[in-house]
């Protein structure tokens, strides 16, 4: 009873060497696959899960890049407004006449000369916000700067005009806008 069964079926005549060489060998291989394939699909997962770790790396990266661009291109539009305004401000703006300004719901006021109060009130002249300080620069520098950011040029804009009623007896004597009480 020691004998195996391929032994067995070798004197019976059932099966030859070589066949029997054969069943032997694709149960070797079975076993095999059976082994590798546990640490096969364990392979895969580990894989799929580097893989998986390396793109969210890469996405990571990509978003930080992103983000540190786009801090220098901030950097570098408040440089090129800082440099606008100051080679381009109104030197001889101080005098006696009180121009009255709104900025941010905050009515602030500068006292300039009589020609800068003038080409203030035609829109030759705007507003800029350099940091805390406001600077007078010529209306295509502040296009410029409005361009660049907006939230720098306060608006001085004298588009508050009414329609005049047709029944208005004083309708042809029109208000200057620079009128001084």
């Amino acid at each position: 009873m020691g004998n195996s069964l391929i032994d067995q079926l070798k004197k019976t005549g059932l099966v030859n060497k070589t066949k029997a060489h054969k069943a032997k060998h694709d149960q070797y291989k079975n076993k095999k696959q059976k082994s590798k394939k546990g640490t096969a699909e364990t392979l895969d997962e580990a894989k799929l899960l580097a893989k998986k770790a390396q793109a969210e790396k890469v996405e990571r990266d990509r978003q930080m890049n992103q983000k540190r661009k786009d801090e220098a291109e901030q950097k570098a539009i408040a440089a090129q407004i800082i440099q606008l305004i100051e080679t381009n401000r109104v030197e001889d703006r101080d005098g006696e006449i009180v121009y009255n300004f709104t900025d941010a719901n905050v009515v602030k006021r500068l006292f300039v000369s009589e020609l800068v109060h003038k080409h203030l009130m035609s829109g030759q002249l705007a507003i800029a916000k350099l940091r805390e300080a406001y600077e007078l620069v010529p209306k295509p520098v502040a296009e410029k700067i409005k361009q660049r950011d907006v939230d720098c040029i306060i608006n001085t804009e004298h588009s508050i005009e009414t329609q005049p009623d047709g029944d208005d007896p004083y309708a042809d004597y029109k208000i200057p806008d620079d009128l001084i009480w």
